[in-house]
């Protein structure tokens, strides 16, 4: 009987004792609290204060923040103060009593308002963008109140509205520098650049000539081919229209024969021809030709109206007798020469008979007549001496040579086509 007393006395005491723990603990919990605003904006001041009913000589407060304990912020007596809140400082904060760490208070939340930061762009699908893809860009960003206002600009131009953006069907023309900006009540803010590089296959293939105009015996003429490509096209070839096989490659081509050319360009996301282009290398000999044909026609004309005009006045002389008061029988010239017959009549009056003439009726041929009493005619009209036509050989030494010029440039013409 008396062992169970002692049991049943000491089980009571220890009762006793968890229950006085228990309640001191309760009550030294529910005398700590925070006070503190709910919401304040980002830039503003803010003070947190730790507040007991309890009688405390020179307590030492410690405060936490999301559960953990704040060593960096100012803290006086039992006030934790915020100089200048930022969106880093939004969160839950309680406090406690050094030496009683385990009987924290209640804790409090604070919220802070603040602008969109951290504003980005992602593009999807990533990677390579291929000409007649689909495109969609995101906006992301972070702000309190959420963001709800997005607005999309290429460069500086508006081009559309919402957290996304898409692009179906994307063209070359669609490449650039994108940007976001997100705004809510406190403020906006502009994310970074994205940069949309849109790969499409060679456009507006061209071929230019050079030099321009008309082309010059000679020289040489080369075929430039441009386009646009994204990567820039680096593969040229070069083709003759009514041909399969390519007559050259790279950007520029110089070619040997007259036709129509064009150039093909190609990058690794396809390829585009030019138009034709045509090329003429035979028209400079055209005109040496004409030129040498005019020339002999020319010579031909001259030498028609020199004999011509030359058997006229041979005509008319026949028709005036040479000599006159000789009372002999005389007779004209025939053919324009005076022979040993013309003369007979001269001969029986012991007159010589002159040699047949070159063409020239000079008095000297007419010695033998003036030393028998007659006069000599003076020099004819139709004499056809070198010095009448002097200038006649001049010119066709001209013309001779302006023709043979012009057949050795005929046949280096034909020599460099017929080596094409």
């Amino acid at each position: 009987m008396m062992l169970t007393m002692k049991r049943l006395h000491r089980s009571l005491r220890q009762f006793e004792s968890k229950v006085a723990h228990q309640l001191s603990s309760g009550m030294k919990f529910h005398e700590l609290h925070v006070e503190a605003p709910e919401e304040v904006t980002e830039g503003e001041t803010a003070d947190l204060t730790c507040k007991t009913t309890c009688s405390l000589t020179d307590p030492t407060f410690i405060w936490y923040k999301d559960g953990r304990p704040l060593t960096t912020k100012t803290i006086k007596n039992n006030q934790l103060h915020l100089q200048t809140v930022s969106s880093e400082d939004a969160g839950s904060y309680s406090c406690a009593v050094r030496g009683s760490q385990h009987l924290r208070s209640t804790a409090h939340s604070l919220r802070v308002r603040y602008p969109p930061k951290r504003v980005s762009v992602s593009i999807s699908p990533s990677g390579e963008i291929v000409e007649g893809s689909s495109v969609t860009l995101t906006c992301s960003s972070d702000g309190n109140p959420p963001v709800k206002n997005y607005t999309w600009f290429k460069g500086s131009t508006p081009v559309g509205e919402g957290k996304t953006y898409s692009i179906p069907n994307i063209r070359s023309e669609d490449s650039g520098e994108y940007t976001c900006q997100s705004r809510n009540d406190h403020g906006e803010r502009r994310s970074t650049a994205v940069n949309l590089n849109v790969f499409y296959p060679p456009k507006r293939v061209s071929v230019s000539i050079s030099p321009s105009g008309e082309i010059v015996e000679g020289s040489s003429v080369t075929l430039t081919c441009s386009s646009d490509g994204n990567p820039p096209v680096k593969i040229y070839t070069w083709f003759k229209e009514g041909g399969t096989l390519l007559v050259g490659s790279g950007q520029s081509y110089s070619p040997l024969q007259s036709g129509s050319y064009y150039c093909e360009a190609q990058n690794q996301h396809g390829a585009q021809r030019s138009g034709l282009v045509t090329v003429d290398l035979n028209g400079p000999s055209v005109i040496l030709y004409v030129a040498a044909g005019v020339g002999l026609c020319g010579v031909a004309a001259f030498l028609a109206v020199f004999f011509w005009r030359r058997r006229k006045r041979q005509t008319r002389n026949m028709n005036e007798p040479d000599y006159v008061n000789t009372r002999f029988r005389t007779k004209p010239p025939d053919d324009d020469s005076c022979s040993v017959d013309d003369y007979e009549n001269t001969t029986k009056a012991d007159l010589k008979a002159p040699p047949a003439d070159d063409d020239a009726s000079s008095a000297q041929d007419y010695e033998n007549v003036t030393g028998s009493g007659l006069s000599a005619p003076p020099p004819d009209d139709d004499s056809s001496s070198v010095d009448d036509y002097e200038n006649i050989p001049a010119m066709l030494a001209v013309i001779i040579q302006q023709y043979r010029r012009g057949s050795a440039v005929l046949r280096d013409a034909s020599t460099v086509e017929l080596q094409s």
